[in-house]
């Protein structure tokens, strides 16, 4: 007997609404979507800073494998956010004073117990500089200071004036294209411990800062080489793509808040130079450096303090060997503003791209929280560093050694 086509919909129908139809479906397609994303990352960089890689940073030819039910950059970044462990990090506060009478707050991770290196004055350290309103309590740092202290090294985090728990003595704070507390707390490092290898480390705006300061420095700049992660290569288009209307209500006026916050919490200093209650009622990022910042560092306009703040501008100038790790899908830094063709020109720059992982985020597995693919990257990179340096150096064609400032 022939079912009639009303029948052979309705037992469709039922079959296809099952509670287990519909489990094993989404659970189908899910595997589907995340095995379409698990790609290997894009490398650009020469082929002998290539080789190097490969053969000490085996993660680079790893396929990149996103938290399968975390679609999209934004969701990265802020479940990571959200989710990400703490590990605990018991640190040294030390604090610098500044020829213009501030100070600067250094936290320290001395690793004494350090067996790789027990020898204090010869251990290799890693500076560490956070994101906008970051400090050596956000979890990517936490984890960061881990993956090297595990591995023997010294670690030192670096706060921005203000940012810490000091005090501001002076009204002066900082912006992305100032690298001059950054060049003191490395002397300061380096007069402590004038034999240990330094390397520099920044995520966002710390690795805007770190790019900078390679690029002013060049030979010159103390570190035997550079890491960075979710830079923003070009920070006009940067704000640009976080004034997006979901980006502007995601991101941009949280960070604009903590901005605010940090002025009005240093407003007894700072009132002395800026309209304080002027300032403190920016919404967005670009209103802060439209009412703050450029005034503060003596810029014409947001336009000029961007264009000199952007490191795919100077990043020909560096010469120490430098990593890089962006997300395609980075709502803070937009891939159309990586700096491609130059990374190809230069001999000491790699720039590892991965086709999602957001801002900062790079979540791998059901339950990412703990380290990821940025955490094992960076511990893996700071390790060749420090055991293979003229390795490093022969890859970089950097034939010189490396003066200390």
């Amino acid at each position: 007997m022939f079912l009639c086509h009303w029948e052979f919909w309705r037992i469709c129908w039922s079959c296809v609404t099952r509670p287990y139809t519909v489990l094993v479906c989404s659970v189908t397609a899910t595997l589907l979507m995340w095995g379409r994303k698990c790609q290997r990352p894009a490398l650009v960089c020469s082929e002998a800073f290539g080789t190097f890689l490969y053969k000490h940073c085996p993660v680079v030819v790893e396929h990149f494998r996103p938290t399968p039910w975390c679609w999209g950059g934004r969701l990265q970044t802020l479940a990571n956010a959200f989710l990400k462990s703490r590990p605990t990090i018991n640190y040294r506060n030390e604090l610098i004073r500044t020829v213009d009478g501030g100070q600067i707050s250094l936290d320290w991770v001395d690793n004494h117990s350090s067996t790789a290196y027990p020898e204090s004055s010869t251990r290799p350290t890693v500076l560490f500089l956070p994101g906008l309103t970051g400090n050596s309590r956000q979890p990517y740092v936490l984890h960061a200071i881990r993956q090297a202290a595990i591995r023997g090294f010294r670690c030192v985090v670096f706060h921005y004036r203000g940012f810490g728990e000091e005090e501001l003595l002076t009204p002066v704070t900082y912006c992305a294209a100032s690298t001059s507390d950054l060049e003191y707390a490395v002397q300061h490092v380096k007069r402590l411990f004038p034999n240990s290898p330094l390397l520099g480390a920044g995520v966002s705006m710390g690795g805007i800062i770190l790019l900078n300061y390679l690029a002013n420095k060049q030979a010159d700049s103390g570190l035997e080489a550079g890491f960075t992660i979710s830079v923003p290569w070009d920070v006009q288009k940067s704000c640009d793509s976080m004034e997006e209307p979901l980006n502007m209500l995601l991101f941009n006026r949280h960070l604009a808040r903590g901005l605010c916050e940090t002025v009005n919490r240093h407003r007894d200093v700072l009132q002395k130079v800026v309209d304080v209650d002027y300032v403190i009622k920016a919404r967005s990022i670009r209103e802060f450096d439209e009412r703050f910042t450029t005034h503060l560092f003596g810029y014409e306009s947001c336009a000029e303090y961007y264009r000199d703040a952007s490191p795919a501008f100077k990043l020909h100038n560096t010469t120490v060997p430098i990593l890089c790790l962006n997300a395609a899908d980075d709502p803070f830094s937009p891939q159309h503003a990586f700096p491609l063709d130059m990374v190809k020109q230069l001999s000491n720059v790699a720039l590892l791209v991965t086709a999602y992982g957001g801002h900062i985020a790079f979540m791998q597995g059901l339950f990412p929280r703990r380290e990821g693919y940025m955490e094992h990257l960076f511990g893996q990179f700071v390790q060749a560093v420090f055991e293979h340096p003229e390795d490093l150096k022969e890859a970089c064609s950097i034939k010189e050694v490396l003066i200390n400032s």
